[in-house]
């Protein structure tokens, strides 16, 4: 049986351990891809020139174990 593996961002960073925008910046620096990490919210958005990003928790916990505190430093700076 499948499961809802997408979760709303205030769940994911929950989950992770990071805000937000933590979320956000990873994304912008493409270490959460589009359409595997996160995606577009399906639901009704109210501003739809900046829909809600939802993402997969399991795949964005096994990105972040996937870069080395050498590449985090280069995404931090």
């Amino acid at each position: 049986m499948l499961e809802n593996s997408w979760s709303s961002s205030r769940l994911t960073s929950e989950n992770l351990g990071i805000s937000e925008i933590g979320l956000s910046f990873l994304r912008s620096k493409g270490v959460f891809k589009p359409g595997i990490h996160w995606k577009s919210s399906p639901y009704g958005q109210l501003k739809p020139w900046n829909p809600e990003a939802i993402y997969n928790i399991k795949l964005c916990k096994q990105a972040l174990i996937e870069i080395n505190d050498k590449d985090y430093f280069r995404f931090a700076a």
